[in-house]
C-alpha cells in the first residue's frame, strides 16, 4: 500500500468534515482553533495518522486508498443533510442523463409486456426510422444475441440498444405480413429527451402542457409549446408539475419569467453567511396575459417547487393538488477526475415573501426517506384538515392571501387521491397488468389506423366507432383469469375505458399529448384546473 497516496485520500476525507463542521455552525464563522483541532488529527501523531499507521503496518488485507474514499466520503456526506451525496463514477453519466436533453441510442419506444420487444413509436427522423424500422415491428436479435422470449430486463435490453453515436447495431425483426425476419442496420445517433411531456388543448381555449423534470431544454421547450398552443386558440394553461422532482434551477426561473410581470422577484438563496441572492423577472415572458393553474403534488420538488411558490407568492394563477415535497436546499456540484461527483448543499431556498421550502429534517437520520409515507398514514393525502401549520409559519402575498412556509408549497386548491371508482375488479385488471397488455395488443392490431391519426380528433373518431372495445376488454380479461363481477365493472367503467383509450393512443404517434387528452375526464385534479382556469 503506498501510504501518500491513503493519507491524501484521508486529507481530502478530513476536508469534507471541515465542510460539515462548517454546515453545522449554521452560519457561523467556524474559529482557528476547531479547524487546527481538526488537522492535528489527521497528522502523523493524530488519531486519524494513527489509524493510517496502523492499516499499513498491521491489517490482515492490503486496501486501497480509493476504496477508503469510497467508503468515508458518503458516510461523512450522510451526516450533513438529506441532499448532500457522492455520486460514483459507474452511476454519474446515468444521473445526468435525463438532464442532459438527449441520449445516444436508436430511437424507438419500446415495450416489453409479453417478453418480446415491441416497438411502440419510432422518434421521427431518428435512426431508426432512417433504417426502416417501424411501429409494430418486433426485435428479435440484437446483432447475434436473441433477446425475444429470453425474459431479459429492461435495462438489458436498453443495453445492448444504445451506444455511442455513430456505431452500428444489427436488428433482427418480426413484422406483420412478412413470413422472414426482416434485417436493418442502424446507425446509433443522438436521441433527444423530451421534458415537455405532454402539450395538447383540452378544450377550444384551455391548453395542457406536462413537464417531466428540470433539463437544459426545458425552457426552450416550454416556450415553444405554449407559442405552438397559442395557435390553436389557447388563452388559459393547466402546467402539470405532478410528480417532477426538480432539475437545473435556472430553468425553473427562466420559465418561471415567462408568466409574470416585470420586477417579481422570483426566488432566492441564502447561505451560510446569510448572503442573499435574488432573482426577478425581466417583464418580457410570453405568456403573462394567460390565465394559469398550476398542478402540484408530493412528487413535485426543488425547481418544481421553486416555479409554483414564485407564482403563488406573486399571485400569479392558482396551484391545484397536494403539498409538495419541500426540497430547499441548493447543491453545487463538484465533479472529480476519475469521473465521479459531490452535490454539496451550499444554501437554501426561499420563496418570494421569504418561506423556507425546505421540511424539517434531522442530519444523518433516515427518517426523511419515512416523510412521504407518514404523510400517507396521517391521512394527508386525501384530508386537507389533516395538515397543520402553526402561526410562525403564516405568510401573505401582495394580494393578501395566506401562505405557509414550513416545507415544500400548499396549493391554494387541495385535491385528496380520488378512489371513489376502484373496485375488486379494476385492481386485478390494473394490477396484474392485463389492462395494460391488452391495449398493446389491440395498439398491434390496428396499427395501420393508429399511424394515420393525425388529431386527437382522429383517435376519438376511430374510439367512437369501435363499439365493442371495452366488452371486448372485459372477455379478455376473463381469458387471464379474472372473472367478471358485473357491479364493480359498471362501477368501474369510466376510468377503465379511459385508461384503455389512454394508453391505446398513447401508441400513436401523438405520444403522451394524446394520453393526457383521453385521460383528463377521469382526472379530478385536471379537471378541476379546467374549471378554474376557464372562471378567470
Amino acid at each position: 500500500m503506498n501510504r501518500h497516496n491513503l493519507f491524501t485520500a484521508i486529507v481530502v476525507v478530513a476536508i469534507f468534515v471541515i465542510g460539515w463542521l462548517v454546515g453545522r455552525s449554521y452560519g457561523r464563522r467556524v474559529t482557528g482553533e476547531q479547524v487546527s483541532a481538526l488537522l492535528s488529527h489527521i497528522s502523523d501523531g493524530g488519531k486519524v495518522g494513527r489509524v493510517v499507521s496502523m492499516i499499513e503496518h498491521d491489517y490482515v488485507d492490503s486496501i486501497s486508498a480509493d476504496s477508503i474514499a469510497e467508503m468515508a466520503i458518503p458516510a461523512i456526506l450522510k451526516a450533513l443533510d438529506p441532499h448532500s451525496v457522492y455520486i460514483p463514477a459507474r452511476e454519474f453519466e446515468q444521473t445526468e442523463e435525463p438532464l442532459q436533453g438527449e441520449f445516444d441510442g436508436i430511437g424507438v419506444v419500446f415495450n416489453m409486456a409479453t417478453d418480446t420487444v415491441i416497438v411502440l413509436n419510432v422518434i421521427p427522423s431518428g435512426p431508426s426510422q432512417k433504417a426502416g424500422v417501424q411501429g409494430g415491428d418486433r426485435i428479435i436479435k440484437v446483432n447475434d444475441t436473441v433477446i425475444a422470449g429470453q425474459k431479459m430486463t429492461t435495462t438489458s435490453v436498453m443495453k445492448r440498444l444504445r451506444g455511442k453515436r455513430g456505431t452500428q447495431v444489427r436488428l433482427a425483426l418480426e413484422r406483420n405480413g412478412i413470413a422472414d425476419l426482416v434485417e436493418v442496420v442502424v446507425t446509433r445517433d443522438a436521441i433527444p429527451l423530451h421534458s415537455v411531456e405532454a402539450a395538447v388543448m383540452l378544450t377550444d381555449c384551455v391548453g395542457f402542457v406536462k413537464l417531466s423534470q428540470f433539463s437544459r431544454t426545458s425552457y426552450k421547450e416550454v416556450v415553444e409549446a405554449v407559442a405552438r398552443l397559442r395557435k390553436e386558440g389557447m388563452t388559459r394553461l393547466v402546467f402539470d408539475l405532478r410528480g417532477n422532482s426538480g432539475g437545473f434551477l435556472d430553468q425553473a426561473i427562466l420559465i418561471a419569467n415567462e408568466f409574470l410581470p416585470a420586477r417579481s422577484l422570483i426566488v432566492y438563496t441564502e447561505d451560510r453567511n446569510h448572503k442573499r441572492i435574488r432573482q426577478y423577472s425581466d417583464g418580457r415572458g410570453s405568456a403573462t396575459d394567460i390565465a394559469l393553474a398550476v398542478l402540484i403534488d408530493e412528487g413535485s420538488a426543488s425547481s418544481s417547487e421553486i416555479l409554483a411558490g414564485a407564482l403563488q407568492d406573486n399571485d400569479r394563477g392558482v396551484i391545484i393538488g397536494r403539498r409538495s415535497f419541500g426540497k430547499g436546499l441548493v447543491q453545487s456540484q463538484v465533479e472529480f477526475g476519475d469521473g465521479s461527483a459531490m452535490r454539496l448543499t451550499v444554501a437554501r431556498y426561499y420563496t418570494p415573501t421569504g418561506r423556507s421550502i425546505q421540511k424539517p429534517y434531522s442530519a444523518g437520520s433516515d427518517d426523511y426517506e419515512m416523510d412521504i409515507i407518514n404523510r400517507f398514514n396521517h391521512n394527508e393525502f386525501f384530508s386537507a384538515d389533516s395538515i397543520r401549520f402553526a402561526d410562525s409559519l403564516r405568510f401573505t402575498t401582495p394580494k393578501g392571501r395566506t401562505v405557509y412556509g414550513g416545507g415544500g408549497i400548499m396549493p391554494d386548491i387541495f385535491m385528496p387521491l380520488d378512489t371513489t371508482n376502484v373496485t375488486k375488479y379494476y385492481v386485478e385488471v390494473s394490477g396484474r397488468n392485463i389492462l395494460y397488455r391488452y391495449t398493446i395488443a389491440y395498439s398491434d392490431r390496428h396499427r395501420t389506423e393508429l399511424s394515420a391519426a393525425r388529431t386527437t380528433a382522429d383517435l376519438q373518431r376511430m374510439f367512437d366507432g369501435d363499439k365493442g372495445l371495452f366488452d371486448r376488454f372485459v372477455a379478455y380479461a376473463a381469458e387471464q383469469g379474472v372473472r367478471p363481477v358485473p357491479r364493480d365493472i359498471a362501477r368501474s367503467r369510466r376510468i377503465i375505458e379511459a385508461q384503455l383509450r389512454a394508453f391505446i393512443a398513447r401508441n400513436s404517434e401523438l405520444d403522451n399529448s394524446a394520453f393526457y387528452y383521453f385521460i383528463y375526464p377521469i382526472d379530478n385534479t385536471l379537471s378541476r384546473a379546467v374549471q378554474e382556469v376557464q372562471g378567470q
